[in-house]
């Protein structure tokens, strides 16, 4: 009987090994991404952030940061339709197709642009905000949470009158801000103290400290709402973090590249992107439980913001520099979970 089992096991792992690329041997793995296009942007070959995509219309929104300027990307053309100036030192973007608005950190100037989504055309500015960076929408309240990075606050404005309504003091610097939509919260990444901080939007207060453990400087942070899940990503140890959203608590950790910046989710293939400043992307897919198998890396140069179309799981990676001029570069998985690793994840670890 234990030979038999023995047996099974080692064959679990060897269809593991194939589809995932790795195995007990050390055989080096293959990318989990494959290259579908890359297209090229128009501007000077300086430094992107932030990315933001809207299902509803099919657009995906870049903030070209070194040059200034707000892309506007359709990505069923797979062409450019504006690039827009009026965006010093841009940082931060996000699209709320409800409101026909597409809010960016004008960080050079802080404050924060707000766009009409169909004139293209920024119709009023937010602030002061002393170093706006990641953006956030809780539509309950139609409000917007600006990481005010340098300013150790999150700032809040007023979806509706376009004004600063108030600043939410941390006690460090801001990472990234995101909505979670089932607990109505807001939850900021704060550097120093390692810690998730919960905000409700209505109060614009803080409700809730969560220390991150194992996580040093966290900043990019993503979120499996279905499954409850947060990734946090630490700047300074080059760990991601899984969070339980419903006990806030730190389940696991997991190496990436160094200095990890963006990240994304993609939740129909379950998988996670995490993207650094080195140029390494990280793939992991979900696993038994609520961990997360790494499926590979893939380096890139300036790969360090990246963005997932939930619909056809086509990835984005804007590159400042290919051959002298920025292009965005589209990816698919190169690799899909098949019934091999699905047998491996459903059977439980021996005690």
């Amino acid at each position: 009987m234990n030979d038999q089992i023995s047996r099974s096991r080692c064959r679990k792992l060897i269809a593991t090994a194939v589809l995932i690329g790795t195995s007990a041997l050390g055989q080096k793995s293959p990318a989990p991404l494959k290259k579908i296009a890359d297209i090229p942007l128009p501007g000077p070959a300086a430094r992107f952030d932030y990315q933001s995509f809207d299902s509803t219309h099919a657009r995906l929104y870049i903030a070209h940061m070194n040059a200034n300027q707000l892309l506007v990307f359709d990505v069923r053309k797979r062409e450019v339709v504006a690039n827009l100036d009026g965006f010093p030192s841009v940082h931060g973007v996000w699209a709320v197709p409800e409101l026909d608005r597409v809010y960016a950190s004008a960080t050079g100037e802080h404050k924060l642009a707000v766009v009409d989504m169909h004139s293209l055309k920024i119709i009023a500015k937010a602030g002061p905000i002393k170093y706006p960076d990641g953006i956030a929408y809780a539509p309950t309240v139609k409000r917007v949470f600006v990481s005010d990075e340098h300013g150790n606050a999150d700032a809040v404005v007023d979806a509706t009158t376009n004004a600063m309504i108030t600043s939410i003091s941390l006690g460090g610097e801001a990472g990234n801000t995101v909505y979670d939509p089932v607990s109505g919260h807001i939850l900021v990444a704060v550097h120093e103290k390692n810690e998730l901080v919960s905000v409700d939007p209505a109060s614009a207060t803080i409700v809730g400290h969560h220390p991150l453990s194992g996580i040093k400087s966290p900043h990019g942070i993503a979120l499996a709402v279905k499954a409850r899940l947060a990734f946090v990503a630490g700047e300074e140890n080059n760990k991601l973090a899984v969070v339980d959203l419903t006990s806030m608590k730190v389940l696991s950790t997991y190496p990436v590249g160094k200095d990890p910046d963006v990240l994304a989710f993609d939740p129909g293939l379950e998988r996670l992107y995490v993207s650094a400043e080195s140029g390494t992307v990280a793939v992991f897919r979900f696993g038994l439980g609520k961990a997360l198998m790494p499926e590979g890396t893939i380096f890139m140069p300036h790969a360090h913001t990246v963005c997932v179309d939930p619909e056809t799981h086509l990835v984005y990676f804007p590159l400042e520099n290919v051959n002298g001029h920025p292009v965005l570069r589209i990816m698919e998985l190169a690799l899909r979970a098949g019934p091999a690793a699905e047998v491996l994840i459903a059977e439980p670890k021996s005690k």
